[in-house]
């Protein structure tokens, strides 16, 4: 729990019961996240965000950095981060601005 509390910046919003939590990410945008050890490594997750740039720099000063990062032909982009167990949460975006200082 205490990785996801980095990467979204807060504890969980509520706590269901002993092995789920759930974090609102803006107005009615809510990630639910279960432990389940047998599923461990298997889950993978996008969120698509409105300023990829800006969410990357936050969770960066929370001392998170993505395991990897995708640009599309398109222009779209992903910045993924990998749990301790291996399960991916992804933050995706529109292309960079041009001049941004995102050039991944």
């Amino acid at each position: 729990m205490r990785w996801y509390e980095r990467l979204f910046g807060a504890p969980p919003s509520f706590l269901p019961n002993d092995t789920e939590a759930v974090w609102e990410l803006a107005e009615h945008r809510f990630v639910f996240v279960e432990q389940r050890p047998e599923h461990a490594g298997h889950a993978r997750h996008l969120v698509f965000v409105d300023d990829l740039d800006a969410r990357v720099a936050q969770v960066a000063e929370r001392g998170l950095i993505p395991a990897e990062w995708e640009t599309y032909a398109n222009g779209v982009r992903k910045a993924a981060y990998r749990d301790p167990d291996g399960n991916e949460l992804g933050f995706g975006g529109g292309p960079a601005a041009v001049g941004s200082r995102s050039a991944h």
